[in-house]
């Protein structure tokens, strides 16, 4: 299994910063050759450091670039652009985030590719979509505020937030993931190529699930709830004697198994908290009555206590530590390339796993290389 399942597919792929990216390292884990395209001065998120791994890579660019090789293409220029071209017709996949018009612009449009190339299965990533929004800039921060997310993200006295990652891009990342994947298996079927298309803004909608189907059934937003949950109580952060934990009590028999874990089982008996919907309409009550409890002991030792006692409890973790708790649990969450580390791939195949072979390239570390221009029936 050298190749892995993806391999044979070769990978162009012209995106950079964050969604793109993220893509097309999903792919290249899988077998892949992605091929990343970079302008003159590469990637922008190589200038982005610190901080920087053990290379001197800026970790934002390391993060999303392993298993890939880099070429770096002037598409303002003749040699640049025809290169593009003979690359484009080489690929099974082509990805690109650039606005919408703009591949168009250089002929690298999928119109134009699939005239030569008609099984290229050819992604576009955007903000805003290729119509309306199709002059917009799809920053992941603008898309997370006029996308609602940062209208229930924070507390209701305070201002909106934004999550403290880059999750829309992520999200839109893994949407294209899968687009690309349905349309090589249609690919399989048909021999056909098609134009898959992702944008921030739908896939925010996409996942906003249970708020976005709360807004369309009720006609009334969510608002602000901090760290609790709209439809479940108690589902939030609470105070022990020494930090902060979690508590995710998902149904009635767990909170009895709380309520006897803490030493009061007559906050089971009471009325106002003897169902999930009586706690929700009395969640600040049930919050002032679980932090004295919860105040008589250290956040571990109570975690400890409530896991035994089949309540889903954990601490608010940093990451270095939720690293840690990945590895204590057997998940393998961290890869080593040549004393660069980085999260593994988080999708486990049984019989074709992901392969992390190479760490990210350096820029324009594959120029020059035979393979660019060999067509794809000749490989």
């Amino acid at each position: 299994m050298p190749d892995g399942v993806l391999g044979g597919v070769r990978v162009a792929d012209f995106s950079r910063v964050l969604a793109g990216p993220y893509a097309t390292m999903t792919l290249a884990d899988f077998g892949a050759d992605v091929i990343k395209v970079e302008p003159p001065g590469g990637d922008e998120t190589r200038a982005w450091r610190p901080p920087v791994d053990a290379s001197g890579t800026a970790t934002y660019f390391g993060s999303v670039n392993r298993n890939k090789r880099s070429i770096v293409l002037d598409l303002a220029t003749g040699p640049g652009l025809a290169e593009a071209r003979r690359l484009a017709a080489t690929a099974d996949v082509l990805v690109e985030n650039f606005r919408p018009g703009v591949m168009t612009r250089f002929g690298l449009g999928y119109d134009d590719l699939a005239v030569q190339n008609p099984g290229l299965v050819y992604c576009s990533i955007t903000g805003f979509g290729s119509s309306g929004g199709a002059g917009l800039a799809g920053y992941d921060l603008l898309v997370q505020a006029v996308g609602g997310l940062m209208s229930i993200t924070g507390h209701p006295d305070g201002e909106p937030v934004k999550a403290g990652v880059a999750l829309v891009d992520v999200v839109a990342g893994q949407n294209a993931v899968a687009g690309i994947l349905l349309a090589l298996r249609e690919r399989d079927r048909t021999g056909a190529g098609q134009r898959v298309e992702v944008n921030l803004l739908h896939g925010l909608l996409s996942a906003l699930t249970n708020q976005a189907g709360s807004t369309l059934a009720t006609g009334t937003p969510p608002s602000r709830l901090g760290n609790r949950h709209p439809s479940i109580s108690p589902y939030a952060v609470f105070r022990a004697a020494d930090r902060e934990l979690v508590l995710a009590v998902g149904n009635d028999r767990q909170f009895g198994a709380l309520a006897a874990a803490l030493g009061r089982d007559d906050l089971a008996d009471d009325d106002r908290f003897a169902t999930n919907e009586s706690r929700v309409a009395h969640r600040d009550a049930l919050t002032a009555e679980l932090e004295r409890a919860l105040a008589g002991r250290h956040a571990g030792d109570w975690v400890a206590r409530l896991a035994e006692a089949g309540v889903p409890a954990g601490l608010v973790n940093d990451i270095g530590e939720a690293i840690a708790y990945a590895e204590a649990l057997g998940l393998d969450p961290v890869v080593d390339l040549d004393g660069r580390r980085s999260i593994s791939d988080p999708i486990g195949l049984s019989r074709t796993p992901a392969d992390h072979r190479t760490p990210p390239p350096a820029l324009d570390e594959h120029a020059g290389a035979d393979w660019l221009t060999t067509r794809k029936d000749d490989r």
